[in-house]
């Protein structure tokens, strides 16, 4: 959206103030202008609430605030500590979508809470919400609590961890078009007004690629370090690079604690001791050599994974399972 004065992008003309709120089906976020007689204040206002309608959902209750510069003005990503306490926070990244990101975070996070830990997992995928559906919650709907005189979300909490994502605030069917101001500001939204409690592990399932989401969130969280996964063809290992490469990249410096190479091989169930090497062989074992970093595991492409994934009860519940073995294995080097 463009403000007819100029011809340039809201984001980009910094006229989106850095408070948006959601709850439910309400959305309340401040649009800054530069004197309080602008011409085209009402008009912006008015497109602003049915781009919302036309492009989110048509039950969007816009709450729309006006500032102008004489106010003070925030960095659209403030530098600030998260009230998150854990003694790891750690961010799962891919370079491109489809190899698996989700799922192993999903398995990693049950992991970890089945060897005794209080793990919390926050969902940042904000175009591809999935672990509702990896977690079977997705008739869940988080609500409020107050704390300290503050009213925060209550995660939802299923096999021992307890996570947040935008999933739960948006209909399932509906596809989650926002720019990268609303989704940032949706994700700070979820760590920094959520009732989290004392964790061990704090695990954020990032979205593919790199975005604002990313800036967003080095700048909100310590991190403790990023697991970046990939598969074993060459297109995946492109990107996975290309990702590590960010994060170490000097105005990142996010410590990589590793690579997870996913789907190594196919396992058919009725011959369990056959590897077959679809998508290539030790791909990603060779880039982590490559790129000096630690090679955390190997997981091999199983239908139970899949299956566990689909139903809602990730594979790592099942301890002593063969396809489970690979994510406490790796759980177990998080330590």
């Amino acid at each position: 959206m463009r403000y007819p004065g100029t011809g340039k992008d809201l984001i980009e003309s910094g006229m989106l103030e850095d408070d948006i709120r959601i709850s439910g089906f309400e959305i309340s976020f401040s649009l800054i202008f530069q004197k309080d007689n602008d011409p085209f204040l009402k008009s912006v206002v008015k497109a602003a609430e049915t781009a919302l309608r036309t492009y989110i959902d048509p039950n969007i209750v816009p709450h729309i605030h006006t500032k102008f510069v004489k106010q003070n003005i925030q960095s659209p990503i403030s530098n600030h500590q998260s009230p998150i306490h854990a003694s790891h926070v750690i961010a799962i990244h891919s370079g491109k979508g489809g190899v698996g990101k989700s799922t192993v975070t999903a398995n990693l996070a049950v992991a970890l809470a089945q060897q005794g830990y209080r793990v919390g997992l926050l969902d940042a995928d904000i175009h591809g919400p999935s672990m509702p559906k990896m977690f079977h919650t997705e008739d869940c709907r988080p609500f409020s609590v107050e704390e300290d005189g503050r009213t925060l979300i209550e995660p939802i909490e299923q096999y021992g961890v307890k996570m947040l994502s935008i999933g739960f605030f948006v209909d399932p069917g509906q596809a989650v078009i926002w720019r990268g101001g609303m989704a940032s500001n949706a994700i700070k939204q979820l760590i920094d007004d959520a009732h989290w409690g004392e964790l061990d592990y704090f695990l954020i399932d990032l979205p593919p690629g790199t975005s604002d989401i990313h800036l967003t969130l080095i700048s909100s969280v310590q991190l403790t370090g990023v697991i970046v996964v990939t598969t074993p063809q060459p297109v995946a290992l492109v990107d996975a690079r290309k990702g590590v490469e960010m994060f170490r990249n000097e105005k990142v410096n996010v410590p990589i604690l590793g690579l997870i190479e996913n789907m190594a091989w196919f396992t058919p169930a009725e011959l369990p001791e056959n590897r077959y090497y679809i998508f290539g062989k030790d791909g990603g074992k060779a880039l982590a050599a490559e790129l000096n970093i630690p090679l955390l595991g190997q997981i091999p492409l199983v239908q139970s994974i899949r299956e566990g994934g689909d139903e809602g009860t990730p594979i790592a519940l099942q301890i002593g399972h063969p396809a489970a073995a690979a994510f406490e294995s790796i759980a177990a080097k998080l330590r």
